[in-house]
């Protein structure tokens, strides 16, 4: 039987979880979430997993699973595959050119840093599993896009020509990541970029999302004028521009997006809230 084990049963934790026919599944959460393990508590799961994912992000400390649970890890006597969810942050500021899966990480904050060392930490299983490298782009889905920011009133169209962001829809990580698994890879590491088809401004996609509500869109602001009420980990997003490449990834999965742009997405998320058909 297969068995999966996913540390993080978060938002896209939940949606692999149900996209992973076929699989025994166990998740960990540091919350008391009914059907959940305890993360202090999962040392007999990792002996009984045949595949592991970790959606945990590193901290400062590093990574808290492999603080916890590295040579629990290194000795599952059943363990197959490793999955690990990462950032496109780890490739820093490109003034907006293209990267792809073989684009080196060169990071350009503490986060993308620590999620590079993260990568590496886990990449160090290779030489006893496979273990695939998954770094994801901005993620959106039902409960998570600007349809939620748009009634919430918190959604601004930001005006700085040029800069694009990568997204990806849950689903279409659920779908790869799945796909992953099953493909059975050898011994080794592989990369791969999960970000849609179209990089955007984020101005463009909260347009469309009012569109689609049959709202006006809110009024256009100057990034100069907002950056300084911006958060820290907004400016922190605003400071990178890249536009990420997923062609190879795609072609190694054999798979095509379902939502290879924001449009999409955002259609299949207003069918799903309308109860028109699942997302």
């Amino acid at each position: 039987m297969h068995r999966l084990l996913i540390f993080g049963l978060g938002y896209s934790g939940a949606a692999i979880a149900a996209a992973a026919d076929g699989f025994a599944v166990e998740a960990t959460s540091r919350a008391a979430r009914p059907g959940t393990i305890p993360f202090d508590a999962a040392a007999e799961a990792i002996g009984r997993a045949t595949h592991l994912l970790t959606t945990v992000a590193p901290e400062e400390a590093g990574d808290p699973v492999l603080a916890r649970y590295a040579d629990a890890i290194a000795a599952a006597p059943n363990l197959r595959w490793i999955g690990y969810l990462s950032s496109t942050v780890v490739y820093g500021d490109r003034g907006g050119m293209w990267v792809d899966e073989d684009t080196p990480p060169a990071p350009s904050q503490a986060r993308g840093q620590r999620r590079v060392e993260a990568e590496q930490a886990w990449s160090a299983f290779s030489d006893r599993h496979a273990v695939d490298i998954f770094r994801l782009a901005g993620i959106y889905g039902l409960g998570r896009s600007a349809f939620d920011d748009l009634r919430a009133g918190r959604a601004r169209r930001m005006i700085k020509p040029g800069h694009q962001f990568g997204r990806i829809h849950r689903n279409d990580i659920a779908r790869a990541v799945v796909t992953a698994m099953r493909q059975a890879p050898p011994l080794g590491v592989r990369i791969f970029n999960l970000a849609d088809d179209e990089p955007a401004e984020s101005a463009a996609v909260v347009t469309e999302a009012a569109l689609l509500l049959g709202i006006e869109p809110p009024p256009m602001i100057d990034f100069a004028d907002a950056l300084p009420v911006m958060s820290p980990m907004a400016r922190s997003f605003w400071a990178e521009n890249r536009r990420v490449a997923c062609q190879k990834t795609k072609a190694a999965l054999g798979i095509a997006w379902r939502y290879p742009s924001y449009r999409e997405g955002l259609r299949a998320i207003l069918r799903q809230e309308r109860g028109d058909g699942l997302a």
